[in-house]
């Protein structure tokens, strides 16, 4: 019972995600899901610094290296499995280190703190993680050729609006935006492989 639960922390996680970001929100005034970064509602000095983090990072942190584990101890997977299954749970280990260490007030600014660069460097890991991650589908036996090319494509997706992104960064609109669309193309990956393994 307990086995099958876990199975399907992924989807959990993306569903957990979409409604914990939304909740946490509505208590930041005028908060843009458009313009700003997940993270700003975890930032140091915002209205929810406490409690993003305490709803969203550590839950998720949990769900995440619930189902790598999970992947990691399929009995019929082989070494690809288990290290797609060690890739999930670096991405949670890194949200956890995401929530703890808050990125700055100003986003753009040209001078992080400290702790801004911790935060910064847990979400490199998070992205890297579930972008190698779905490309290994390719060498596990015997998951189908129809979810490896799905895979490569969510992968694609995520690399598009992730470039997507890094203008709208220069710009300084539509961050938040493109941070989702890259970020649930990710998710959508992770969920979908709940259903295959």
């Amino acid at each position: 019972m307990l086995q099958e639960l876990v199975s399907y922390f992924g989807i959990l996680a993306s569903i957990w995600m979409l409604v914990g970001v939304y909740g946490v929100a509505k208590r930041y005034p005028n908060y843009s899901h458009k313009n700003q970064f997940c993270s700003e509602l975890g930032a140091s000095g915002s209205p929810t610094e406490r409690l993003s983090p305490a709803v969203n990072n550590y839950p998720l942190a949990l769900l995440f290296c619930g189902f790598g584990f999970y992947i990691i101890l399929v009995p019929e997977g082989n070494w690809a499995l288990g290290v797609i299954g060690g890739l999930i749970v670096c991405h949670g280990l890194a949200t956890a280190v995401a929530g703890f260490f808050p990125m700055d007030p100003d986003p753009y600014t040209t001078s992080p703190s400290r702790a801004c660069n911790f935060h910064s460097f847990a979400g490199m890991v998070m992205l890297l993680s579930l972008l190698i991650a779905p490309l290994l589908v390719w060498f596990v036996s015997p998951l189908n050729s129809l979810f490896a090319w799905f895979s490569t494509a969510c992968v694609l997706v995520c690399i598009g609006f992730s470039y997507q992104l890094a203008n709208a960064y220069k710009q300084k609109r539509n961050c938040g935006l493109y941070q989702r669309l890259s970020y649930g193309a990710q998710l959508v990956w992770l969920s979908a492989l709940c259903f295959i393994v």
